[in-house]
């Protein structure tokens, strides 16, 4: 087939594309909702796809848009061309871990760094030898906002309610646990709800409060705990659990760590709470990533063989 510059020159690939999800979602509303674009933007396009092929190509009926054969015949060609033209540009060839000389950037916060990072870089420095790993510091509050600027490739947290453009890839539950320091008795069992009102209690928070869901679910008991410190990083917790009468609610992957390293107590919480979910979070765009597949697959084996023992 001869190629025609000139032809090529009155249309925009972008066109194309909100041709094809027009003809999906029946819809200019919806459409305009799927490409992240104003409705009058889409409507624009539309004008400018009737005005180039001399044919409404949707047309409105009882039941909504409908596709003009025209539009029909356009769909049948245009869906596999630009499925073959977005293979030649975005496909990649396999990922070979062995080979590659790759730099991801994971976000993380400390916790999760210090309870999963030693097992990953084993499994990086046995699987991929010339991979790079940056870990820089992230909250479910800032996850969608970092990955939307390119700051890192996944975050690997809790997460928060996060955009339609973000694709979670859970790769560990866990129940928290209460920590404090050791009293003499062997500590392990389940605290009292009245004498874990009586400790002074310290808590990681985002968003400069005192305030977590253990303290929301007091508030609908009519209890109240006293919160003494409030942090955003984990790692300075157990130099302060090691006074008396202090405690923290903490994963358990982490509480496991410290009982093992600093002595502390590890003992059941009195409060429910809902179970911590750790999930590989990137952006929806990126899911067929090969390198990004690789290492979303690493991170799952890592975090079941980082698992803290049960007791």
């Amino acid at each position: 087939m001869d190629i025609s510059e000139t032809d090529f020159r009155r249309i925009d690939l972008n066109l194309l594309v909100t041709f094809l999800v027009l003809i999906e979602e029946r819809s200019v509303s919806r459409a305009a909702q799927r490409l992240y674009l104003s409705q009058p933007a889409v409507s624009g396009a539309l004008a400018r796809l009737r005005e180039l092929l001399d044919d409404p190509l949707l047309v409105r009926g009882r039941l909504g848009m409908q596709p003009t054969s025209r539009a029909l015949q356009l769909e049948a060609r245009l869906r596999p061309a630009l499925g073959s033209v977005h293979g030649a540009l975005f496909e990649e060839s396999p990922f070979d871990p062995a080979r590659a000389e790759h730099t991801f950037v994971i976000g993380m916060p400390d916790w999760v760094e210090m309870w999963l990072a030693p097992i990953l870089f084993g499994q990086l420095q046995r699987q991929a030898p010339s991979v790079r790993l940056s870990i820089v510091n992230t909250d479910p509050f800032r996850i969608a906002s970092m990955l939307e600027h390119g700051e890192m490739d996944l975050a690997v947290c809790q997460t928060g309610e996060l955009p339609s453009w973000c694709r979670q890839h859970v790769l560990r539950t866990m129940p928290f646990k209460s920590v404090c320091a050791p009293t003499g008795k062997r500590g392990t069992g389940k605290l009292s709800l009245t004498h874990y009102l009586t400790l002074n209690h310290l808590v990681i928070t985002y968003r400069n409060t005192f305030e977590t869901p253990a303290d929301i679910w007091l508030a609908t008991q009519a209890k109240r705990r006293k919160v003494t410190f409030a942090s955003t990083r984990f790692a300075v917790l157990p130099s302060l659990l090691r006074e008396p009468g202090t405690m923290a609610t903490v994963p358990e992957a982490i509480a496991v760590r410290w009982r093992s390293e600093y002595g502390l107590a590890v003992r059941e919480c009195p409060v429910p709470l809902d179970e911590v979910v750790v999930s590989a979070t990137g952006l929806t765009v990126r899911d067929n990533d090969a390198p990004l597949q690789w290492l979303r697959e690493v991170l799952r084996t890592a975090a079941q063989d980082a698992a803290p023992p049960r007791r």
